[in-house]
């Protein structure tokens, strides 16, 4: 069958949506996974930042939040991770679905979803900044950070290797 046939496409639809019944997840667990992604998340970038530091030598890149405290993190707000250094910018946006779970931007079943935002002076001029979607995936498991580039149409776990290569490309 091909990609884009509409039976294809409504099977996958109906077989996510009943994985999401087969999750058995209440309200407080989803909250509960909720904050571990955004603790994650927070994780991966500060990691990234300190790695990075470590190695340079005139200037360091700014993290912002400075520090992230699971118990304050509020589902109903979105949340903002920054990291620049001399006018690149790097901004990371999520929050939860506004249902328990979805998969209406991404087949994986969800329970928050953002974006990553990359730019530099010379890009706004541009008008242009490029981003990538993300998702707080949960499958039965397994959690975790995945983005989407809806140019290429790749995916790929939100890690060090995904925030390097953005970063980079801003240099």
């Amino acid at each position: 069958m091909a990609q884009d046939d509409p039976i294809d496409r409504l099977a996958r639809q109906i077989d996510a949506a009943r994985k999401d019944v087969r999750f058995g997840l209440s309200p407080d667990e989803v909250a509960s996974l909720r904050r571990h992604g955004a603790s994650e998340l927070y994780r991966i970038c500060s990691e990234f930042v300190a790695s990075v530091n470590s190695k340079l030598t005139e200037t360091t890149l700014d993290l912002s939040p400075a520090t992230f405290e699971p118990r304050t993190f509020d589902e109903a707000a979105v949340k903002l991770i920054r990291i620049g250094a001399q006018g690149r910018e790097m901004q990371i946006a999520f929050e939860a679905t506004p249902e328990l779970f979805s998969t209406q931007k991404f087949l994986i079943p969800y329970i928050m979803e953002g974006e990553i935002r990359i730019y530099n002076q010379r890009m706004l001029e541009r008008f242009e900044i490029r981003s990538q979607l993300l998702f707080f995936c949960v499958s039965e498991g397994t959690t975790g950070w995945r983005f989407f580039d809806w140019r290429t149409r790749h995916t790929g776990p939100v890690d060090h290797e995904l925030l390097l290569s953005l970063m980079g490309s801003l240099f």
